[in-house]
Protein backbone atom coordinates (compact mmCIF):
# COMPACT_ATOMS: atom_id res chain seq x y z
CA UNK A 1 0.00 0.00 0.00
CA UNK A 2 1.12 3.85 -0.35
CA UNK A 3 0.18 7.10 0.60
CA UNK A 4 0.79 8.71 -2.41
CA UNK A 5 -2.44 10.84 -3.78
CA UNK A 6 -3.43 10.38 -7.59
CA UNK A 7 -2.50 13.64 -9.43
CA UNK A 8 -2.89 15.53 -12.48
CA UNK A 9 0.54 14.98 -13.79
CA UNK A 10 0.39 10.79 -12.65
CA UNK A 11 -2.64 9.95 -14.15
CA UNK A 12 -2.11 11.35 -17.35
CA UNK A 13 1.69 10.14 -17.19
CA UNK A 14 2.87 13.12 -18.23
CA UNK A 15 6.62 12.78 -16.93
CA UNK A 16 6.39 9.52 -20.20
CA UNK A 17 4.09 11.75 -22.44
CA UNK A 18 6.46 14.69 -22.69
CA UNK A 19 9.38 13.34 -22.65
CA UNK A 20 8.97 11.50 -26.00
CA UNK A 21 9.58 14.16 -28.32
CA UNK A 22 13.45 13.23 -29.43
CA UNK A 23 14.33 15.63 -31.86
CA UNK A 24 16.63 14.45 -34.44
CA UNK A 25 18.01 17.63 -35.50
CA UNK A 26 19.27 17.62 -31.87
CA UNK A 27 20.95 14.25 -31.62
CA UNK A 28 22.47 15.37 -35.14
CA UNK A 29 24.55 17.85 -33.25
CA UNK A 30 22.68 20.72 -35.23
CA UNK A 31 19.02 21.75 -33.20
CA UNK A 32 16.27 22.53 -35.97
CA UNK A 33 13.63 24.73 -33.47
CA UNK A 34 11.08 23.49 -35.74
CA UNK A 35 11.47 19.96 -35.62
CA UNK A 36 9.63 19.86 -32.41
CA UNK A 37 6.58 21.25 -33.80
CA UNK A 38 6.80 18.48 -36.74
CA UNK A 39 6.77 15.52 -33.89
CA UNK A 40 4.22 17.23 -31.37
CA UNK A 41 1.60 17.12 -34.55
CA UNK A 42 2.19 14.14 -35.43
CA UNK A 43 1.96 12.47 -31.46
CA UNK A 44 -1.12 14.30 -31.25
CA UNK A 45 -2.63 13.10 -35.22
CA UNK A 46 -1.78 9.40 -33.67
CA UNK A 47 -3.77 10.18 -30.02
CA UNK A 48 -6.77 11.06 -32.16
CA UNK A 49 -6.43 8.17 -34.78
CA UNK A 50 -6.21 6.06 -31.37
CA UNK A 51 -9.48 7.54 -29.92
CA UNK A 52 -11.46 7.45 -33.40
CA UNK A 53 -10.48 3.55 -33.34
CA UNK A 54 -12.08 3.57 -29.70
CA UNK A 55 -15.17 5.04 -30.62
CA UNK A 56 -15.40 3.10 -34.09
CA UNK A 57 -14.88 -0.42 -32.40
CA UNK A 58 -17.60 -0.08 -29.88
CA UNK A 59 -19.65 0.91 -33.29
CA UNK A 60 -18.85 -2.40 -35.03
CA UNK A 61 -19.26 -4.05 -31.47
CA UNK A 62 -23.36 -2.54 -31.48
CA UNK A 63 -23.78 -3.92 -35.13
CA UNK A 64 -22.06 -7.15 -35.09
CA UNK A 65 -24.95 -9.58 -34.92
CA UNK A 66 -28.22 -10.49 -36.74
CA UNK A 67 -30.41 -7.99 -34.79
CA UNK A 68 -29.44 -4.36 -33.97
CA UNK A 69 -30.75 -2.75 -30.79
CA UNK A 70 -32.98 0.58 -31.92
CA UNK A 71 -32.02 2.04 -28.48
CA UNK A 72 -27.82 1.43 -29.42
CA UNK A 73 -28.68 3.86 -32.75
CA UNK A 74 -28.63 7.52 -30.47
CA UNK A 75 -25.38 5.81 -29.01
CA UNK A 76 -23.73 5.26 -32.87
CA UNK A 77 -24.81 8.92 -33.79
CA UNK A 78 -23.41 10.33 -31.01
CA UNK A 79 -20.03 8.36 -31.33
CA UNK A 80 -20.47 9.23 -35.12
CA UNK A 81 -20.71 12.83 -34.00
CA UNK A 82 -17.38 12.22 -31.92
CA UNK A 83 -15.38 11.03 -34.46
CA UNK A 84 -16.56 14.16 -36.85
CA UNK A 85 -15.55 16.48 -35.05
CA UNK A 86 -12.14 14.52 -34.42
CA UNK A 87 -11.89 14.77 -38.01
CA UNK A 88 -12.58 18.77 -38.20
CA UNK A 89 -9.75 19.30 -35.90
CA UNK A 90 -6.84 17.06 -37.52
CA UNK A 91 -8.33 19.03 -40.77
CA UNK A 92 -7.58 22.16 -38.83
CA UNK A 93 -4.56 21.08 -37.55
CA UNK A 94 -2.87 20.95 -40.79
CA UNK A 95 -3.28 25.00 -40.40
CA UNK A 96 -0.54 24.69 -37.30
CA UNK A 97 2.01 23.12 -39.47
CA UNK A 98 1.73 25.46 -42.18
CA UNK A 99 3.34 28.36 -39.71
CA UNK A 100 6.32 26.07 -40.76
CA UNK A 101 7.99 27.41 -43.76
CA UNK A 102 9.62 25.20 -46.57
CA UNK A 103 13.17 25.96 -45.51
CA UNK A 104 12.69 24.97 -41.79
CA UNK A 105 11.85 21.68 -43.01
CA UNK A 106 14.29 21.53 -45.12
CA UNK A 107 16.59 22.02 -42.27
CA UNK A 108 15.30 18.17 -41.01
CA UNK A 109 13.39 16.79 -43.33
CA UNK A 110 16.42 14.31 -45.03
CA UNK A 111 16.84 12.74 -41.30
CA UNK A 112 13.53 11.54 -41.42
CA UNK A 113 14.46 8.91 -44.32
CA UNK A 114 13.08 6.93 -44.45
CA UNK A 115 10.04 7.31 -42.27
CA UNK A 116 6.91 8.52 -43.89
CA UNK A 117 3.24 9.41 -42.33
CA UNK A 118 2.16 6.29 -44.88
CA UNK A 119 3.49 3.95 -42.50
CA UNK A 120 0.73 5.10 -39.39
CA UNK A 121 -0.87 1.78 -38.82
CA UNK A 122 -3.59 3.37 -36.56
CA UNK A 123 -4.56 5.47 -39.81
CA UNK A 124 -4.55 2.20 -41.74
CA UNK A 125 -6.93 0.20 -39.07
CA UNK A 126 -8.92 3.15 -39.68
CA UNK A 127 -9.47 2.76 -42.85
CA UNK A 128 -9.98 -1.17 -43.05
CA UNK A 129 -12.35 -0.73 -40.32
CA UNK A 130 -14.39 1.69 -42.52
CA UNK A 131 -14.09 -0.75 -45.24
CA UNK A 132 -11.72 0.15 -47.47
CA UNK A 133 -10.90 -2.25 -49.56
CA UNK A 134 -7.51 -3.32 -50.35
CA UNK A 135 -7.71 -4.02 -54.34
CA UNK A 136 -8.89 -0.24 -54.56
CA UNK A 137 -6.29 1.27 -52.48
CA UNK A 138 -3.42 3.65 -54.59
CA UNK A 139 -0.43 1.36 -54.60
CA UNK A 140 2.89 2.96 -52.18
CA UNK A 141 5.93 2.23 -53.99
CA UNK A 142 4.32 0.00 -56.47
CA UNK A 143 3.92 -2.17 -53.12
CA UNK A 144 1.18 -3.25 -50.96
CA UNK A 145 1.02 -0.91 -48.14
CA UNK A 146 1.59 -3.56 -45.25
CA UNK A 147 5.08 -3.96 -46.72
CA UNK A 148 6.13 -0.79 -45.10
CA UNK A 149 4.76 -1.55 -41.21
CA UNK A 150 7.07 -2.79 -38.99
CA UNK A 151 5.98 -6.72 -38.50
CA UNK A 152 3.82 -6.16 -35.60
CA UNK A 153 2.22 -3.55 -37.40
CA UNK A 154 1.70 -5.58 -40.58
CA UNK A 155 -0.05 -8.73 -38.90
CA UNK A 156 -2.34 -6.34 -37.29
CA UNK A 157 -3.49 -4.27 -40.12
CA UNK A 158 -3.58 -7.32 -42.03
CA UNK A 159 -5.84 -9.01 -39.66
CA UNK A 160 -8.48 -5.97 -40.30
CA UNK A 161 -8.72 -6.59 -43.93
CA UNK A 162 -10.21 -9.53 -43.31
CA UNK A 163 -12.97 -8.43 -40.12
CA UNK A 164 -16.10 -7.34 -41.24
CA UNK A 165 -15.80 -3.88 -41.42
CA UNK A 166 -18.22 -1.23 -40.18
CA UNK A 167 -19.67 -1.04 -44.46
CA UNK A 168 -19.96 -5.03 -44.61
CA UNK A 169 -22.23 -4.12 -40.85
CA UNK A 170 -24.09 -1.48 -42.32
CA UNK A 171 -25.27 -3.60 -45.64
CA UNK A 172 -26.43 -6.45 -43.48
CA UNK A 173 -28.13 -3.37 -41.23
CA UNK A 174 -29.88 -2.07 -44.34
CA UNK A 175 -30.77 -5.45 -46.17
CA UNK A 176 -32.78 -6.19 -42.72
CA UNK A 177 -35.07 -3.11 -43.02
CA UNK A 178 -38.86 -3.69 -42.42
CA UNK A 179 -41.08 -1.73 -43.98
CA UNK A 180 -40.32 -2.25 -47.64
CA UNK A 181 -42.51 -5.19 -48.22
CA UNK A 182 -46.14 -5.73 -46.60
CA UNK A 183 -49.71 -6.74 -47.67
CA UNK A 184 -50.86 -3.80 -48.39
CA UNK A 185 -48.06 -1.73 -49.27
CA UNK A 186 -44.80 -2.80 -51.84
CA UNK A 187 -42.61 0.27 -51.64
CA UNK A 188 -39.97 -0.85 -54.56
CA UNK A 189 -43.45 -1.51 -56.94
CA UNK A 190 -45.06 1.80 -55.64
CA UNK A 191 -41.34 3.89 -55.64
CA UNK A 192 -41.17 2.80 -59.25
CA UNK A 193 -44.46 3.74 -60.59
CA UNK A 194 -43.77 7.76 -58.92
CA UNK A 195 -40.36 7.65 -60.26
CA UNK A 196 -41.87 6.59 -64.17
CA UNK A 197 -44.94 9.38 -63.20
CA UNK A 198 -41.79 11.92 -62.37
CA UNK A 199 -39.64 11.40 -65.53
CA UNK A 200 -42.79 11.35 -68.28
CA UNK A 201 -43.83 14.78 -66.41
CA UNK A 202 -40.22 16.14 -67.00
CA UNK A 203 -39.98 14.83 -70.65
CA UNK A 204 -43.13 16.33 -71.20
CA UNK A 205 -42.08 19.85 -69.95
CA UNK A 206 -39.27 19.84 -71.95
CA UNK A 207 -41.69 19.01 -75.12
CA UNK A 208 -43.95 21.72 -74.26
CA UNK A 209 -41.22 24.36 -73.40
CA UNK A 210 -40.90 27.03 -76.33
CA UNK A 211 -38.46 28.55 -74.97
CA UNK A 212 -36.29 25.64 -75.76
CA UNK A 213 -34.57 25.86 -79.49
CA UNK A 214 -33.94 22.58 -80.96
CA UNK A 215 -30.57 21.88 -79.79
CA UNK A 216 -31.45 22.78 -76.30
CA UNK A 217 -34.17 20.15 -76.25
CA UNK A 218 -32.12 17.44 -77.77
CA UNK A 219 -30.14 17.80 -74.74
CA UNK A 220 -32.66 17.91 -72.28
CA UNK A 221 -33.99 14.53 -73.41
CA UNK A 222 -30.69 13.18 -74.22
CA UNK A 223 -30.07 13.33 -70.08
CA UNK A 224 -33.63 12.15 -69.18
CA UNK A 225 -32.53 8.85 -71.32
CA UNK A 226 -29.07 8.56 -68.94
CA UNK A 227 -31.78 9.59 -65.76
CA UNK A 228 -34.03 6.83 -67.13
CA UNK A 229 -31.36 4.33 -67.43
CA UNK A 230 -29.68 4.60 -63.82
CA UNK A 231 -33.51 4.22 -62.21
CA UNK A 232 -33.38 1.18 -64.58
CA UNK A 233 -30.43 -0.15 -62.81
CA UNK A 234 -31.65 0.26 -59.43
CA UNK A 235 -34.99 -1.81 -60.17
CA UNK A 236 -33.56 -4.47 -62.73
CA UNK A 237 -31.66 -6.81 -60.73
CA UNK A 238 -29.47 -8.29 -63.52
CA UNK A 239 -28.57 -4.38 -64.34
CA UNK A 240 -27.82 -3.30 -61.12
CA UNK A 241 -25.77 -6.32 -60.80
CA UNK A 242 -23.49 -5.14 -64.12
CA UNK A 243 -22.90 -1.63 -62.17
CA UNK A 244 -21.44 -4.12 -59.08
CA UNK A 245 -19.42 -5.83 -61.17
CA UNK A 246 -18.18 -2.48 -63.40
CA UNK A 247 -17.30 -1.13 -59.81
CA UNK A 248 -19.91 1.22 -60.26
CA UNK A 249 -21.97 0.46 -56.94
CA UNK A 250 -20.52 -1.51 -54.10
CA UNK A 251 -23.57 -1.71 -51.99
CA UNK A 252 -25.99 -4.75 -52.60
CA UNK A 253 -29.33 -4.25 -54.39
CA UNK A 254 -31.50 -4.72 -51.13
CA UNK A 255 -29.52 -2.37 -49.23
CA UNK A 256 -29.40 0.14 -51.23
CA UNK A 257 -33.49 -0.04 -51.33
CA UNK A 258 -33.49 0.19 -47.30
CA UNK A 259 -30.80 2.69 -47.37
CA UNK A 260 -33.12 4.56 -49.56
CA UNK A 261 -35.96 4.30 -48.11
CA UNK A 262 -34.85 5.63 -44.82
CA UNK A 263 -33.47 8.55 -47.34
CA UNK A 264 -36.77 9.14 -48.47
CA UNK A 265 -39.09 9.12 -45.46
CA UNK A 266 -36.54 10.44 -43.01
CA UNK A 267 -39.26 12.73 -41.78
CA UNK A 268 -40.61 10.09 -40.07
CA UNK A 269 -40.08 9.58 -36.47
CA UNK A 270 -38.55 6.05 -36.36
CA UNK A 271 -36.60 6.72 -39.22
CA UNK A 272 -34.87 10.50 -37.99
CA UNK A 273 -31.60 8.22 -36.33
CA UNK A 274 -31.01 6.19 -38.93
CA UNK A 275 -31.11 8.95 -41.79
CA UNK A 276 -28.64 11.26 -39.36
CA UNK A 277 -26.21 8.18 -39.48
CA UNK A 278 -26.23 7.56 -43.38
CA UNK A 279 -25.61 11.43 -43.47
CA UNK A 280 -22.70 10.66 -40.89
CA UNK A 281 -21.14 8.30 -43.33
CA UNK A 282 -21.32 10.71 -45.98
CA UNK A 283 -19.57 13.51 -43.97
CA UNK A 284 -16.66 10.69 -42.32
CA UNK A 285 -16.06 10.24 -45.42
CA UNK A 286 -15.61 13.83 -47.17
CA UNK A 287 -14.22 14.69 -44.20
CA UNK A 288 -11.01 12.38 -44.53
CA UNK A 289 -11.25 13.56 -48.14
CA UNK A 290 -10.28 17.27 -46.77
CA UNK A 291 -8.10 15.82 -44.88
CA UNK A 292 -6.05 14.05 -47.78
CA UNK A 293 -6.68 17.32 -49.92
CA UNK A 294 -5.16 19.80 -47.30
CA UNK A 295 -2.69 17.08 -46.92
CA UNK A 296 -0.98 17.00 -50.17
CA UNK A 297 -1.23 20.51 -51.14
CA UNK A 298 0.89 20.75 -47.69
CA UNK A 299 3.42 18.50 -49.24
CA UNK A 300 3.10 20.37 -52.39
CA UNK A 301 4.03 23.64 -50.77
CA UNK A 302 6.95 22.02 -48.55
CA UNK A 303 8.78 20.04 -51.21
CA UNK A 304 7.58 20.52 -54.15
CA UNK A 305 8.00 18.00 -56.64
CA UNK A 306 10.35 16.41 -54.77
CA UNK A 307 9.44 12.56 -53.61
CA UNK A 308 8.54 11.80 -50.29
CA UNK A 309 10.81 10.88 -47.20
CA UNK A 310 9.85 7.43 -47.57
CA UNK A 311 10.05 6.95 -51.51
CA UNK A 312 6.83 7.79 -52.79
CA UNK A 313 5.74 10.16 -55.40
CA UNK A 314 4.90 13.01 -52.75
CA UNK A 315 2.44 15.46 -52.87
CA UNK A 316 1.38 13.26 -56.08
CA UNK A 317 0.35 10.28 -53.81
CA UNK A 318 -1.54 12.03 -52.05
CA UNK A 319 -4.11 13.60 -54.47
CA UNK A 320 -4.25 10.47 -56.06
CA UNK A 321 -5.44 8.77 -52.14
CA UNK A 322 -7.49 12.15 -52.30
CA UNK A 323 -9.50 11.23 -55.21
CA UNK A 324 -9.95 7.43 -54.58
CA UNK A 325 -10.05 6.40 -51.33
CA UNK A 326 -13.46 6.86 -50.32
CA UNK A 327 -15.62 3.97 -48.74
CA UNK A 328 -19.42 5.54 -48.47
CA UNK A 329 -19.48 6.55 -52.17
CA UNK A 330 -22.64 4.55 -52.45
CA UNK A 331 -24.90 6.80 -49.94
CA UNK A 332 -23.77 9.68 -50.95
CA UNK A 333 -24.84 8.62 -54.68
CA UNK A 334 -28.36 8.19 -53.00
CA UNK A 335 -29.43 11.93 -54.15
CA UNK A 336 -29.41 10.62 -57.46
CA UNK A 337 -32.44 8.82 -56.57
CA UNK A 338 -34.48 11.40 -54.11
CA UNK A 339 -37.59 12.04 -55.85
CA UNK A 340 -39.91 15.68 -54.55
CA UNK A 341 -41.55 14.79 -51.32
CA UNK A 342 -45.29 15.37 -53.47
CA UNK A 343 -44.34 12.69 -55.27
CA UNK A 344 -43.66 10.16 -52.79
CA UNK A 345 -45.90 6.83 -52.71
CA UNK A 346 -48.09 7.89 -49.45
CA UNK A 347 -47.72 5.51 -46.75
CA UNK A 348 -50.73 3.28 -45.67
CA UNK A 349 -52.29 4.41 -42.14
CA UNK A 350 -50.96 0.95 -40.19
CA UNK A 351 -47.25 1.72 -41.69
CA UNK A 352 -47.11 5.40 -40.68
CA UNK A 353 -48.51 4.20 -37.15
CA UNK A 354 -45.46 1.54 -37.04
CA UNK A 355 -42.96 4.38 -38.37
CA UNK A 356 -44.45 6.79 -35.36
CA UNK A 357 -43.12 4.67 -32.36
CA UNK A 358 -40.66 1.95 -31.34
CA UNK A 359 -40.56 -1.10 -33.49
CA UNK A 360 -38.90 -4.31 -33.09
CA UNK A 361 -38.93 -6.36 -36.09
CA UNK A 362 -40.35 -10.14 -36.30
CA UNK A 363 -42.07 -9.47 -32.89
Amino acid sequence: MTDKKLSYGSYLQLDRLLDSQTLKSTESGNPVHDEMLFIIIHQAYELWFKQILHELDSVLDMFNGNYVQEENLGTVVTRFDRIIEIQKLLVNQIGILETMTPMDFLEFRDLLTPSSGFQSAQFRLIENKLGMQAENRIQYGKKRYEKFLDKVDSKTVLKSEHDDSLFDLLEKWLERTPFLQMEDFNFWASYQKAVEEMIKSDINKIHTNTQFDAETQKNSLKQYERIQQTYDALFDENKYAQLQKEGHRRLSQKATLGALFIQLYRDEPILQLPHSLLTQLINIDHLFTSWRNRHHLLVFRMIGIKIGTGGSTGHAYLKKTAEKHSVFDDFANLSTYIIPRSSLPELPAELKKELGFYFTHGK
